[in-house]
């Protein structure tokens, strides 16, 4: 699958390092646009958890992990660049679901 939302050279055309730029600069603002959508659904499971225990689950953790890897082998992304940035991304996203679970109940 490939995010095509603004114009951007395709990789396989980059014949200038400009291009692999404009390109990378590109997915990037898409990457942020969708981890801010990303963090909206950790404002929603700081809303919905009733208890701060529930904030970090393992088990969850360990799911979305196999299941990045699954899709990352699929879409030829090497694990070695998904798994480490997927769980650096999920603690991110736990610290800040205790923040605003904090934040809500007091």
């Amino acid at each position: 699958m490939t995010l095509i939302t603004e114009d951007r050279p395709a990789p396989a055309a980059c014949t200038t390092m400009a291009e692999v730029r404009q390109g990378v600069d590109a997915l990037d603002r898409q990457l942020v646009a969708l981890l801010a959508e990303r963090q909206r659904y950790m404002d929603a499971a700081a809303r919905i958890k009733q208890d701060r225990a529930a904030v970090r689950d393992n088990a969850r953790v360990e799911d979305v992990v196999a299941k990045v890897k699954a899709e990352a082998r699929k879409a030829g992304l090497s694990e070695a660049i998904a798994e480490p940035v997927w769980r650096t991304l999920i603690e991110g996203c736990i610290a800040y679901e205790f923040e605003v679970w904090d934040r809500l109940r007091s």
